[in-house]
């Protein structure tokens, strides 16, 4: 099996003893990494945070860098079914939109050290970094093309606009999600979604 990046990954556990293993180095290096930051984390401290022996780690990861990888793949995933769930209900794109934004925000909040280690992956291996980004920008320029085709949305003036568009949203909310998820998670999210859903739908400008 061949990760992002050109990097091939250990074959998975043959166990579910084995797995529950990995699951618990996994989320140690989370936790590990999300709290210090990938340079202050090693094998030594994860193994330790996970409570089991270093050689145990490498049955199961190549490296520091492997799990990194891993994790970010995992918020990926984690956050797509997230979102997913989270505007089942909507009936038009904005809705959506909203109802999308609230629960990136509290996805941060839930988890930060997840976050963080997804924001470290760029100084670490920019490709899964990059990746990230592009796969959920895929979903997100398919569900605007959608809601354009609906009528739902203005029509674009430009070449690429949807997905000019789909990178430009997730712009705000990765940095809304840092301001108030991470620095100030108790900050009110009401007024939060409430004024970035005003500056999509009505803009700066008179």
């Amino acid at each position: 099996m061949t990760k992002p990046g050109g990097k091939r990954s250990l074959p998975p556990p043959k166990t579910g003893r084995g797995e529950i293993t990995r699951r618990k180095i996994l989320d140690a290096a989370k936790r590990d990494i999300g709290r210090k930051g990938f340079g202050e984390a090693s094998v030594s401290t994860i193994t330790a945070e996970a409570g089991v022996g270093q050689g145990t780690f490498y049955i199961y990861f190549r490296s520091k860098e492997d799990v990194m990888r891993e994790l970010v793949q995992h918020m990926g995933r984690q956050l797509r079914q997230f979102l997913t769930e989270a505007t089942a209900g909507a009936t038009t794109r904005l809705e959506a939109e909203k109802l999308g934004l609230r629960a990136f925000i509290q996805f941060v909040r839930k988890d930060p050290d997840l976050y963080r280690v997804v924001e470290e992956s760029q100084f670490v291996d920019a490709t899964i970094y990059r990746n990230y980004y592009t796969e959920f920008a895929k979903g997100y320029r398919a569900a605007l093309a959608a809601a354009e085709q609906r009528g739902e949305l203005r029509p674009g003036k430009a070449d690429g606009h949807t997905e000019v568009r789909a990178w430009m949203l997730m712009g705000i909310a990765v940095f809304l999600g840092q301001r108030y998820g991470l620095w100030e998670p108790k900050a009110p999210l009401d007024s939060v979604v409430d004024t970035a859903m005003d500056m999509i739908t009505q803009g700066l400008f008179k």
